[in-house]
């Protein structure tokens, strides 16, 4: 087994988890995911920790055994803390407003963008070139971010366009005609 696999999940407080057939059940402050318990797996609690068994010892149950353990966590702390992502919008007129269940953003194109927010997540535009994506599935609050940044990725060289927060403009060069190095003005013929 491997060393992820073998380390416990810490439960918070206020969270509880449920194990019914092949899915667990894990409900917290911030909500109620399902997570898929794959064949020869098993969760023991002992404490206030959930520990990883082997029931089979094959080589797919040890294979899947620490995904399951790094799952199980990400669940643990979306329902208890929750996760977010923040975009920035770079570009002259670049500007996002959250109305309700729609996120409206203008990035350049003759038309504005309208991104319809899916069930469970929440997001919130603090100031007009900011979005901040919030809520309790790690893969879904992610998923969101990229579609949003999908609309105008960062262009290479001025870094418009929607870039998550902290990330580094490429920065990349133009491409400069090369000049032959000139020399000192005399031949080397005769010398």
């Amino acid at each position: 087994m491997s060393r992820v696999a073998k380390r416990p999940v810490a439960l918070p407080k206020g969270v509880t988890h449920a194990v019914d057939g092949s899915t667990v059940t894990v409900k917290g402050a911030k909500g109620a995911l399902k997570l898929p318990l794959r064949p020869g797996l098993s969760l023991v609690q002992e404490g206030n920790d959930i520990r990883i068994e082997i029931a089979e010892r094959n080589k797919e149950s040890l294979m899947h055994a620490g995904s399951l353990r790094s799952h199980l966590a990400n669940v643990v702390q979306g329902v208890s803390q929750g996760y977010e992502k923040k975009l920035e919008l770079v570009g002259v007129g670049y500007r996002a407003a959250a109305q309700g269940k729609k996120l409206n953003l203008t990035l350049g194109f003759s038309h504005p963008v309208e991104y319809d927010v899916p069930e469970g997540i929440t997001i919130d535009t603090p100031t007009q070139t900011e979005i901040v994506v919030k809520g309790a599935d790690k893969q879904q609050v992610g998923q969101v971010a990229a579609e949003i940044r999908s609309y105008r990725p960062p262009e290479p060289y001025k870094g418009k366009g929607v870039r998550y927060s902290g990330q580094p403009s490429s920065g990349m060069e133009s491409n400069k005609r090369q000049q032959a190095p000139r020399g000192n003005g005399k031949s080397d013929v005769g010398a």
